[in-house]
Formats: C-alpha cells, structure tokens, sequence
C-alpha cells in the first residue's frame, strides 16, 4: 500500500489541474471561427498547400504551429464529457465551417499551382492505418493534460505537429483540383481519424480530471448520446484496422520473397533484379549466370516453406546484350533517383534536427526561470517561454489576487529579456 501511495504521489493529476471554468471558458473562445481565427485559418492552409506542393517538411510544420483546427476538436470532447450540448453544437458548427473552409481553400490553391505533381509528403496522407489512431488518441490525451494543467510548457504545439491536422485537408483539397478521389477520401478519412481521436482523448481527459456535470438531458437520452458515439469510434476504426492489416500482410509477402531468393535461387554470379508476387506467380528476373531448371524447379518445391504456398515460379533471365544494356540503363535512372531522393531526405532531416534544438532549448530554459522567478517575484505562479512565428513569447501566470506594479513588471520584462538573450521578447501576463 505505501509503495502505491508513492507512485499516486508521482502520477496524481489533480494537484496541478487548472481552474474548472477557466478551462472551460478557454475553450469555448478557441471554438468559435470567425474574424481573426478565420484569416489564420485561411493562410495555414495556404502554408500547407506550399509546402505539400513543394515538398517541404519544414514548412508544413510552420502550418501545423499556426493552425487553430484544434479548438472545435477539443470543445466536442469537452462538451460531450461536461454533458453541455450547447457548447457541441457550436463545436460542431465552427467545426463544419473550418473543414469547408479550409478544403475550398487547398483546392483553389491547387487548382491555380503550376505544379501538379503529387509528392511523397502528400502521398504519405492518403493511407490511415491503426497506427494514425494510435497517434491522433495518444495526442489528443498530451493536447488535453496539457491544456487542464498549470504548466503547459511546449505541449500545445507538440501535440498540434503530431497530430497533423491540417495536411490532410490540403491533400483532400488536392484530390477535388485534380479529380482524384482516392486521395480525397483517404487524406478526408485520415482528418476524420484525427478529429475523432483527438475528441474521444479529450471526453476520457475530462472524466480522469473529474469535471462536473452540466448534462440536464434524461438519463435514456444521455445514454443514448453515448452509445452513438462508441458506435462513430469503432467504425471510425474499422476501415483503418483493414488497412493495416493489408500492410503487414504485404510487409510479411515482401520478407517471405526475399528469404526464398537469398536461399533458394541466389548463386554465386548471378544478380536478381527483381522478385514480385503477381496473379498468384512470382516473377522473378535475372541476369548474368544462368539458373538451371533444376535449380529453378528444386526452388519452386520449397516455396510452401516460405509461405509462398499456391504461388507458381517464372523465372526470367536476360540471356542477349541488348536486354542486359536496357536493364542495367533501368537501374542507373532507379540509382540516380534514390541518389536525388537521399539527398532531399538528408536535407530535410538537418532542418528538422535544427528545429528540435531550437524547441529543446526553450524546454530548458523555462525549467530554470521557473525556479529563479519566485525569489525575485512572489507573485509569479508559472512561466513559460516559446517560439511562436518568427519571435520569442514569455507567458507570465500571476498567483490569484495578486499584480504587478508598473516599475515590477518593466523590471521583470527586462529581467526576461536578459535572460533570453532577447531584446524583442514579447511577455503576455495573464
């Protein structure tokens, strides 16, 4: 019992909840979708319709920092899990205008953009599996701790990169300008896996927190409510569990091959190009010593032993120059492909270890100016320093019942200042 005592101590959420009504009055304003939201909304869209069009990592994630997508989500949570339906419908409402908004907004972009090319970052949004569930809840749990605690640090923006909602839109937008349809419902679906997610994290949030109850519904209606939501949760899930396991079936199709050709066929000079299960036959093409059909028909006895049972082997062999010369052109272009793609990856992945750095640094600093503010400053409760656009923000949290006087908060910008090592730092006191 004392060794669970200890261990609630260190897992207890209550002790640092934030105040119940500010919460939820938070969370109301992030709802609504007009005026400023809406503008923001527009040009993160804009952002990341440029950067799934140019395939750029670094800017997509810009778009996803902005983004105010998060608000409604988090309100249908929150209202389902206080039982006020006044609050889902507006949810619901602001929620349906920005998804029209922002899909209208990626298929005019698309529409007028030059580049038509469908590239690997908006390729990656439009095949959801288990995995983008799993993302999109643990999320959506971070996005709410964080938004019903004290100390909100770098979550927020965290949560808004991992869970990914506007590209998705982008792409669907993509898929109405160019009239493909398989990449408009797969990226609609992946959003509409995120959104889902993120709100059933919220209500679980809510209920771990222990709100209160705004609900006058009848008990049958209230349960009835319920119900209908698992019922949107699981077969929310279905096609995405379906998806995943037409993946790891292909994953376990694509090792079984290649254990059969590195122990079956492969011989010293002789070079396998390629290996793939077609209409129930494994095509396979060689080049360079030829494999005997002794050897191919010994091969095609062992297949069952690689799960290739009911799979017939075709073995092609380029025997002529010209069929050797065409070949090996194919694989010089795949090779000069892979050079240019490793290039671009290697790129993007400096870029984004540059970012991180940059995130990091703010983590550790607002670690130490947490524990240097209170002897200067009494009043200060928290503080929190991030990179918010292209400057630094200082959010500043005062004790209830107390302020600042003018001369201490000019001493305490100036103290942040130097502490940043920011002359243009911007502090929000609140």
């Amino acid at each position: 019992m004392r060794v669970l005592r200890i261990v609630g101590r260190y897992f207890n959420l209550m002790a640092d909840r934030e105040d119940e009504r500010q919460v939820i009055e938070q969370v109301s304003a992030g709802v609504v979708f007009r005026g400023t939201n809406l503008w923001i909304l527009i040009f993160a869209i804009l952002i990341a319709s440029l950067g799934l069009n140019v395939n750029s990592t670094a800017v997509i994630i810009g778009a996803m920092l902005i983004s105010p997508l998060m608000g409604p989500i988090i309100g249908m949570g929150l209202s389902v899990g206080i039982g006020d339906y006044d609050l889902l419908r507006r949810a619901l409402k602001n929620y349906g205008v920005a998804t029209l908004i922002s899909v209208l907004t990626a298929t005019v972009y698309f529409l007028l953009s030059p580049i038509s090319e469908a590239r690997s970052e908006l390729l990656a949004r439009t095949s959801p599996t288990l995995y983008d569930v799993l993302i999109a809840f643990c999320g959506g749990a971070a996005g709410v701790l964080a938004l019903t605690t004290k100390s909100k640090g770098q979550v927020i923006p965290g949560v808004a990169i991992a869970t990914a909602l506007m590209p998705p839109l982008c792409t669907a937008g993509y898929g109405l300008a160019t009239a493909q349809w398989s990449y408009f419902f797969g990226a609609f679906y992946l959003f509409f896996i995120n959104t889902v997610f993120i709100a059933i994290s919220t209500f679980f949030g809510v209920k771990l927190l222990r709100f209160h109850s705004y609900s006058n519904l009848k008990p049958e209606l209230a349960k009835r409510g319920r119900r209908l939501v698992w019922i949107v949760v699981v077969v929310t899930m279905i096609p995405a569990a379906i998806m995943t396991v037409n993946i790891v079936k292909a994953n376990v199709m694509e090792r079984n091959i290649h254990h059969f050709m590195e122990r079956e066929l492969a011989q010293s000079g002789t070079q396998i190009l390629s290996a793939a299960a077609e209409h129930d036959t494994l095509r396979v093409v060689a080049v360079g010593r030829t494999i005997t059909d002794a050897e191919i028909a010994s091969a095609r006895g062992r297949m069952a032993d690689y799960g290739l049972k009911g799979y017939g082997l075709t073995v092609i062999q380029g025997s002529d120059a010209e069929s050797v010369e065409a070949l090996s052109r194919q694989i010089n272009n795949i090779v000069s492909s892979s050079d240019a793609a490793t290039r671009r990856l290697n790129a993007q992945v400096a870029e984004l270890e540059h970012q991180l750095e940059n995130y990091s640094q703010y983590d550790t600093l607002t670690v130490h100016l947490a524990a240097e503010v209170a002897p200067l400053f009494p009043q200060v409760e928290s503080i929190a320093v991030g990179r918010i656009g292209g400057g630094t923000v200082a959010m500043v949290s005062l004790k209830r019942g107390t302020s600042l006087s003018t001369a201490d908060r000019q001493r305490l910008e100036q103290w942040l200042e130097a502490r940043c090592s920011d002359d243009a730092l911007d502090v929000i006191m609140r």
